[in-house]
């Protein structure tokens, strides 16, 4: 009962802010777990009208583009071991998908795994790595340990505050303020968003219904007062420094480079590729190199709910020739995609 009544004096709350600001107010953010707790809760229907909760490009299976997809399908019929995670298992390309392949793909947890298939094997390994901040950590703890020769990593990890400016400078969809991502923040800390605090409102949350209440209501506030900046609400477990240890690794492992996300053209500085100290383990060498002018289903509109241009009830495809059973586009596919989230706890059709 407390919480219920929590919930209901933030909503109250919410209400009274959004009334003083006194104009529609858009505020996205980007983190696939945000998602599920806005739509899992019902949280958008507890918000004023003009109060705008929009999903960006949160979910790291989404952004992976179907030419590094494709090229680890092609990695696998060629005769090496492909490890990847679960929910990158099924998403559909051109080419078909992993779980469709003729080649072995196993599905793995975490880089340790893939490394200790790399040891049980005489064949080549890749580990197609895909994720945000939160993961790259693990990858590039392997890549440092000197790992077995014939462990390679096609690296999709991607940075979220690259995009973030990218969104806010592109403007194609209207951004009062920022919703940042919790996990990834864990990692990073506060400093890498001041260059987007300096423009708009960012509030680092957690992913209960009160995290992401208590966040809208920050956003508000600063949107009201005509201010700009960062409000870390999230202390429980984000610290400004975020994690030193694990940005070391990142930082060892890897250097930022220019590349594509799918639904979005080359956004500078928002990948990570392996620095020269472990570029024998860059699938690189192993003459993988991702297509990234390879396409997706012409119906699916991935790309455009991404970019927070578009929801799931949009898309044509969604419910229909669209499901998690039969997924067309990769916001179908990952537990954290848009489209997955609005279905399961959405009501798909």
């Amino acid at each position: 009962m407390a919480r219920r009544e929590m919930v209901k004096r933030l909503v109250r709350r919410v209400h009274r802010e959004a009334e003083r600001v006194g104009h529609e107010v858009s505020i996205m953010h980007v983190c696939g777990s945000h998602e599920r707790t806005i739509v899992e809760h019902g949280l958008r229907s507890l918000l004023p009208e003009g109060v705008r909760l929009v999903c960006g490009p949160g979910c790291p299976v989404c952004v992976t583009t179907a030419g590094e997809l494709s090229a680890a399908i092609e990695a696998a019929e060629d005769g090496m071991v492909v490890c990847a995670f679960g929910d990158v298992y099924r998403v559909p390309t051109p080419r078909g998908s992993l779980s469709s392949c003729e080649g072995d793909v196993r599905v793995v947890q975490s880089a340790r795994q893939a490394e200790r298939v790399a040891e049980s094997e005489d064949r080549d390994v890749l580990y197609l790595a895909v994720g945000f901040e939160t993961t790259a950590p693990t990858t590039a703890a392997v890549l440092l340990d000197d790992p077995p020769s014939n462990l390679y990593v096609l690296s999709a990890h991607r940075l979220i505050p690259p995009v973030m400016e990218w969104l806010l400078e592109r403007g194609e969809c209207r951004i009062d303020a920022f919703i940042c991502p919790g996990h990834v923040s864990t990692i990073i800390g506060e400093r890498p968003y001041e260059p987007i605090a300096e423009r708009t409102p960012c509030v680092i949350a957690g992913f209960e219904p009160e995290d992401v209440l208590i966040a809208v209501l920050a956003a508000l506030k600063m949107i009201r007062r005509g201010r700009t900046g960062l409000v870390n609400e999230y202390t429980r477990a984000v610290r400004p420094e975020g994690n030193r240890t694990a940005r070391e690794l990142m930082e060892r492992a890897f250097e930022p480079e220019d590349r594509p996300w799918r639904g979005f053209p080359t956004i500078p500085g928002s990948a990570l590729a392996l620095r020269e100290e472990v570029a024998d383990h860059d699938a690189r060498e192993a003459g993988i190199e991702p297509d990234f002018s390879v396409g997706a289903h012409e119906g699916c509109i991935c790309d455009r709910i991404l970019r927070g241009l578009a929801s799931p009830e949009d898309c044509p495809l969604f419910g229909r020739k669209c499901t998690p059973t039969n997924p067309v586009g990769p916001c179908m596919v990952s537990e954290e995609g848009p489209c997955f989230i609005r279905y399961r706890f959405g009501g798909g059709t």
